[in-house]
């Protein structure tokens, strides 16, 4: 029995330790794969530019006016927006979900006209406040004189 324990064949120190550098390696780039994909999900940004708005006022004393925003969208991701205001002069802040404005979203890289119908009458040579609101919860202000 002494004799067959002598016989027994092992693995060398220098094999082991082989084995154990390779196996490292390899769940190093594993996790490094996974972690470089992850990056890229959180790396979209959202960035909006608001580059004009128009009040346009169809009748003095009614409260059909309408507002065109022009915005670009030069971010990574689409931009989704789920609510404005506008304030300022006499009509304090007037609030609007996405059904009230068209279109909701903007593509990356695209630019496009949002028309929001106002409720209340806006004054001619009164400064407005208008603040775009985005599903990611960013908030994008721009002021204009009607």
């Amino acid at each position: 029995m002494k004799k067959l324990l002598k016989n027994k064949k092992a693995l060398s120190p220098v094999v082991a330790a082989i084995i154990l550098i390779a196996v490292t390696v390899a769940v190093s780039i594993a996790v490094a794969a996974w972690m470089g994909s992850m990056t890229f999900t959180f790396m979209e940004t959202e960035e909006l530019r608001v580059s004009s708005a128009n009040f346009n006022i169809i009748t003095a004393g009614t409260d059909d006016d309408t507002l065109d925003i022009i915005v670009v969208n030069t971010g990574s991701t689409d931009v989704e927006f789920v609510a404005a205001t506008v304030s300022g002069g006499t009509i304090g802040t007037l609030s609007f979900d996405a059904t009230d404005f068209s279109p909701d979203a903007v593509s990356a890289g695209g630019s496009d006209t949002i028309t929001v119908n106002l409720s209340e009458d806006v004054s001619s040579g009164t400064l407005y406040t208008i603040e775009l609101i985005t599903a990611a919860g960013n908030t994008y202000n721009y002021q204009k004189t009607a």
